[in-house]
């Protein structure tokens, strides 16, 4: 039998709002406002609970996993043109790494394109079921936009640690499904990509650079499967032709947020 906490059920719950009238009539916790910085009683049981490895807070989180209050972290992300856009972004402007107890991702957006870092900003809402904390950074025109949850190189299938050091790769699951395909890319190009043209020579230019040269044979590999003939370049992969430049544009609705 699983024990309810009326402070985990809805707010439009009956019982929630009986329960929250019921605290008026209550007295204040003796521990309000004190923690273990602040009062040695506070800080004897945690020592107490630490020690003796006792998990105080367990059964509440239980029951806030089961209600989907607290996010599965174990939980496989949905496959779906959101992840596969997401996953473009991280493989462009993103890092994941090693926190305390846990594992963040920050992506890393320019403060001249607000629509693509508040659509990006979005998209990790909508993947992870959790709001990012977004930033801008004080000696740099750029913003932060970072979650912390366990669980997330795996569950993106992208490494952790400096993207330099690996061959990357996008996941299988993209690879089969060309509309996910087209998502990815347009993650990709939307962190570094760039659209130009030279209007006197009346030249077109669609580059996606990076220093991985793997990713870049990734790219390259997906501009060959829809048909395209990509230029390779150390430290990038270019359209070049008017009409292939223009029509890749479109199919990734490059620059284009909803």
């Amino acid at each position: 039998m699983i024990r309810i906490f009326s402070q985990l059920l809805s707010k439009n719950d009956q019982r929630y709002i009986r329960w929250k009238k019921s605290l008026k009539n209550r007295p204040p916790p003796w521990n309000k406002g004190k923690n273990k910085n602040n009062d040695l009683g506070v800080k004897k049981i945690s020592d107490t609970l630490k020690t003796k490895k006792i998990d105080n807070f367990k059964i509440w989180r239980e029951n806030a996993k089961k209600l989907e209050i607290i996010p599965n972290s174990k939980k496989l992300l949905n496959q779906d043109e959101d992840l596969a856009f997401l996953t473009g972004l991280i493989l462009g402007d993103g890092h994941l790494a090693k926190a305390s107890r846990t594992e963040v991702l920050r992506i890393t957006l320019g403060t001249d394109k607000p629509n693509l870092w508040k659509y990006a900003a979005k998209i990790v809402n909508r993947v992870f079921n959790k709001k990012p904390n977004i930033r801008k950074r004080k000696h740099s025109e750029a913003m932060d936009i970072t979650i912390y949850q366990n669980n997330l190189a795996k569950r993106l299938f992208i490494p952790l640690g400096p993207k330099r050091k690996y061959k990357l790769k996008l996941p299988t699951w993209i690879w089969n499904n060309k509309i996910f395909l087209i998502s990815a890319l347009k993650g990709l190009f939307e962190a570094e990509g760039s659209f130009s043209i030279h209007l006197k020579t009346c030249t077109y230019n669609f580059a996606f650079r990076n220093f991985n040269t793997s990713l870049l044979l990734e790219v390259k590999k997906a501009l060959i499967l829809f048909g395209y003939h990509p230029e390779e370049r150390k430290t990038a992969i270019r359209l070049r032709k008017r009409d292939e430049a223009l029509s890749f544009k479109q199919l990734i609705k490059f620059r284009t947020f909803k």
